[in-house]
């Protein structure tokens, strides 16, 4: 099973974040943040959305940890100091793959994780939409229980398949909106 770090930008956008974790539970991949990671998500979520209350966001955090076995890593601070990348702030994504024996960091800041920085640790950079398409290519049953239990928890608001792959193209994932277009009377 693929296991991959999620960095903190594809965690913000909720929408794409619950997408993510219904995967997880339907074990198509293995997760892994760190505490770090859901700080930023958090923090960056919260300057954007002031009046959310901090309360629901760290309720969301506890799922989160709750998803799989092992999605919350630890002891890879260890290892920050030496990874080298054009922003050292975001070493620490690196060296919690390197820990967790990731082989994708997945995000949408690919000129963050560049390939030859990434090589020696094994790892890969990969864009949301290449990797959920990825996903869906390898077991697209599964795949698509994963989405169908997502859009079934949608409540407020509740959304239709037309509405539920739009919010896909909104987040950037229009390949797997075009992959998921052709399924709507399966999601």
């Amino acid at each position: 099973m693929t296991i991959a770090v999620l960095d903190a930008c594809v965690l913000y956008p909720p929408s794409l974040r619950d997408l993510l974790m219904w995967l997880a539970t339907v074990r198509i991949y293995s997760p892994r943040w760190t505490d770090e990671i859901q700080s930023e998500w958090i923090r960056n979520v919260l300057s954007d959305n002031p009046e959310l209350p901090p309360a629901q966001l760290d309720r969301t955090r506890t799922l989160m940890n709750r998803v799989t076995p092992n999605c919350l890593v630890s002891g890879y601070e260890e290892h920050i100091p030496t990874v080298s990348l054009p922003d050292a702030n975001d070493r620490h994504v690196v060296a919690a793959a390197i820990v967790s024996r990731a082989t994708m960091i997945i995000t949408f800041n690919l000129s963050d994780f560049p390939d030859a920085a990434l090589r020696s640790y094994g790892v890969k950079a990969v864009h949301p939409d290449i990797f959920l398409c990825a996903l869906f290519d390898e077991k697209p049953e599964l795949f698509l229980r994963g989405v169908k239990a997502h859009r079934a928890s949608l409540q407020n608001p509740a959304k239709d398949a037309e509405a539920y792959i739009q919010t896909l193209r909104t987040n950037g994932i229009k390949g797997l909106a075009l992959r998921i277009e052709h399924q709507s009377n399966i999601i």
